[in-house]
């Protein structure tokens, strides 16, 4: 399993902590100490599936918007005076869990002609008012069909975004983005006239799922 080069510390101390309660439980003895070494093994066994950077492989077409982030599609709706986008568009909001795998990938192919970082709140990240008011970063992205914006946003416990591309770098579709650590969401914005392929309810994965069509 792959790992995503921001996760190789904790996995590294996870793993360390787990060789030293199991160290003191053997020389120790006593019952008591499997406790502790029992809920750590459970701890150093899941922060590596949390930092899995799985391969993925989906539907590439220039027409096509895919998903960015795995989770579950807490939001579609029309936004207005969006940045970047520069007008009315539509918001396609999905919300990563401590579960998910929170590896973000390019939607399009194009070129990042915007970035900017906002610090800001760290509420709920399923909540719509998370999406003008948490620590966020936001991607501009031109192509060809027009301008989409990503937008990565930090959750009640996520207090790490990480986002890859520089403004004038060249993307690819399904490629990736960066992460956000430990339960987040990610907002994808297109404009008005995109056509939108999912509901609330629904599941995604990064690289694989069409959240939408340009217009």
């Amino acid at each position: 399993m792959k790992i995503a080069r921001e996760g190789v510390p904790f996995v590294t101390v996870g793993c360390a902590v787990f060789v030293a309660l199991a160290l003191l439980s053997w020389r120790a003895g006593g019952g008591w100490w499997l406790v502790p070494t029992g809920v750590w093994m459970a701890v150093a066994l899941w922060v590596p599936w949390f930092f899995r950077d799985p391969k993925r492989t989906g539907p590439r077409n220039s027409r096509l918007v895919i998903a960015p982030a795995d989770g579950k599609v807490v939001s579609v709706r029309d936004v207005e005076d969006v940045e970047f986008v520069e007008g009315p568009g539509k918001q396609v909001s999905v919300f990563m869990n401590i579960f998910d795998v929170h590896v973000n990938r390019h939607p399009v192919t194009g070129t990042v002609e915007y970035r900017k970082y906002r610090p800001g709140k760290f509420v709920n990240a399923s909540l719509d008012k998370a999406s003008i008011g948490n620590e966020q970063m936001c991607l501009g992205i031109a192509t060809p069909r027009g301008r989409l914006l990503v937008r990565q946003i930090a959750g009640l416990v996520a207090r790490r975004i990480v986002t890859d591309p520089a403004v004038g770098d060249p993307v690819q579709q399904g490629s990736r983005l960066g992460m956000i650590r430990f339960g987040s969401r990610v907002d994808t914005v297109l404009p008005l006239s995109s056509r939108i392929a999912v509901r609330v309810g629904d599941r995604t994965k990064a690289g694989v799922t069409v959240i939408a069509e340009w217009p």
